[in-house]
């Protein structure tokens, strides 16, 4: 059996990327609209590999928040690490991000940004 590391991966390169300590990132780490977080210490045994338990939907959200990254990228890595839950192909989970990221746009900033991929890309729509 390998050893699934998604989840530790993703807050250990978010973490250096932001260049907060756990301490930090704990505190940063508050699900919007609520009170749940993750504590230094449950960020120090995950980053380790030492065994944690499987955070809970609330405490994915606080994590998102404190890595800033989207809710659905902490999610699959949680999935792939603590589940087994694993997508086949790298642009899936680009597409997935995308999609979550353009539901957020107004219609008239959908257009704009499907104008831009059309002269980037022009050979992709019919």
């Amino acid at each position: 059996m390998t050893d699934r590391t998604q989840l530790a991966d993703l807050v250990r390169s978010r973490r250096e990327e932001l260049h907060l300590s756990y301490q930090s990132l704990a505190a940063a780490a508050v699900a919007p609209g609520s009170e749940t977080s993750v504590s230094s210490g449950w960020l120090h045994r995950l980053e380790s590999g030492k065994p944690v338990i499987a955070p809970s939907f609330e405490a994915l959200h606080a994590l998102a928040a404190g890595l800033r990254v989207p809710l659905s990228r902490v999610q699959r890595a949680a999935g792939a690490q603590f589940f087994g839950m694993d997508f086949d192909q790298r642009y899936s989970v680009d597409a997935l991000e995308l999609a979550e990221l353009a539901g957020r746009l107004t219609a008239e900033q959908r257009d704009a940004l499907i104008g831009l991929l059309d002269a980037l890309l022009p050979q992709t729509r019919p």
